[in-house]
C-alpha cells in the first residue's frame, strides 16, 4: 500500500496556518477602530474645531462695531493682553486667589463631610443627602440665593447671626467681594469632593482600621497615618477637576457682583465676557480664551506634580 505525499495546496496552507491569528488580531483592530471612529470625529468636530477657530480668531483685529474693518493681527492681540490691557494682571490674580482658596476650601470641607457620612449611625442618608444637595442646584440659582437671602446686608441670614452676637452688619459683596465668591464656590463645589473622598474611604477595608484601634490608635492617628494617606489619589482627582471648572468659574460673579466693586472679583472668564458683550473686541476675547486654556493647563500640570510630591515624600 502506497501512501500518497501532500498536494502542495494543502503543504501551503499549514504554513499559512500559524498567521491566521495575527491576520484575525488585525482585522478586530481594524474592525474596532472603524466603530470607534465615528464617535471619535464627533469629539474633535465638537471639541476641537471650535478651539481652532479661536485661535484663528485670535490672530485678527476683529471688531464687531466695525464689520468692514477685519485684518489680520498676528500676535498683537496677544501682545496687548498681556502688555497693555491694565485689567489682565487683576483678573489673573483674582482668577488664582479664587481657584485655588476654593479648591483647598472645598477639598477641606469635603474631607470633613466624607468623613461624618462614612461612619454609619441613624439618620445618615439624610445627611448625606443634604450634603450632596448644594451641587445638585443650578449655579444661577445658588448665586441668586446666597446674594438676597444670605449675604444681603440689611435683611441677610449671615448679617443676622452676626449682630446677634453684637457684631455689625457686613455688605459682603461689597466690602469682600472676591472672599463671598469664594464662599459660594466652596458652598457648591465641597459636595463634590465629600463624593469623590467618601469613595475612597469606603474602599478602605475595615479591618485595617479595626487593627489600627486595636493597636492603641487614636481616632486622630488613624485619621493621619491611615486614611488620609489611602486619600491621596482621591485628593488629587478632586483638586485636579475642582481646579479645571473653578478655574472657569462665571455664574456666581455675573449674578452677584458682575466683577465689581471695579475690577477687584473680575476674573478671566469674566473679563472674557466683558472685552466680547461689552467692547465687541472678537480678536482680544479670542486671545483671552487661549491664555486661559494655555495656563489652566500649565496650572494643573503643576498642581498634579505639587500634589503626588507632597504624597511621595509623606
Amino acid at each position: 500500500m502506497t501512501t500518497r505525499s501532500p498536494t502542495p495546496t494543502l503543504t501551503l496552507a499549514r504554513r499559512r496556518a500559524p498567521s491566521l491569528p495575527l491576520v484575525g488580531a488585525l482585522s478586530n483592530w481594524s474592525t474596532g477602530k472603524s466603530l470607534v471612529a465615528p464617535a471619535v470625529i464627533y469629539a474633535i468636530i465638537v471639541t476641537q474645531l471650535p478651539f481652532v477657530l479661536t485661535v484663528w480668531y485670535s490672530l485678527l483685529r476683529w471688531n464687531l462695531l466695525r464689520p468692514d474693518a477685519v485684518q489680520f493681527a498676528a500676535l498683537a492681540n496677544y501682545l496687548f493682553v498681556i502688555t497693555t490691557d491694565p485689567v489682565f494682571p487683576v483678573a489673573l490674580l483674582n482668577t488664582l486667589l479664587l481657584t485655588v482658596g476654593s479648591v483647598i476650601l472645598a477639598l477641606l470641607f469635603g474631607l470633613l463631610f466624607a468623613e461624618l457620612v462614612n461612619h454609619r449611625y441613624p439618620g445618615r442618608g439624610i445627611v448625606r443627602t443634604m450634603f450632596i444637595t448644594p451641587f445638585l442646584i443650578m449655579p444661577v440659582v445658588s448665586a441668586l440665593a446666597w446674594k438676597n437671602m444670605m449675604l444681603n446686608p440689611v435683611f441677610g441670614v449671615i448679617d443676622y447671626l452676626l449682630q446677634l452676637v453684637g457684631l455689625p452688619a457686613v455688605d459682603w459683596l461689597a466690602q469682600y467681594p472676591l472672599a463671598a465668591i469664594t464662599g459660594i464656590v466652596v458652598w457648591r463645589w465641597a459636595p463634590f469632593m465629600m463624593l469623590i473622598l467618601l469613595a475612597g474611604m469606603q474602599s478602605l477595608s475595615d479591618e485595617i482600621r479595626e487593627a489600627a484601634r486595636v493597636d492603641g490608635a487614636t481616632g486622630f492617628q488613624e485619621f493621619r497615618y491611615i486614611v488620609l494617606p489611602h486619600l491621596n489619589r482621591f485628593i488629587q482627582l478632586g483638586a485636579l477637576l475642582g481646579s479645571i471648572y473653578i478655574v472657569q468659574e462665571f455664574d456666581s460673579i455675573f449674578m452677584t457682583t458682575q466683577g465689581g466693586p471695579g475690577t477687584a472679583s473680575t476674573n478671566l472668564p469674566f473679563l472674557i465676557y466683558q472685552v466680547a458683550f461689552a467692547k465687541k473686541d472678537v480678536g482680544e476675547a479670542s486671545a483671552l480664551g487661549v491664555i486661559v486654556v494655555i495656563l489652566t493647563i500649565i496650572a494643573t500640570r503643576y498642581l498634579l506634580r505639587l500634589l503626588t510630591r507632597l504624597f511621595v515624600e509623606e
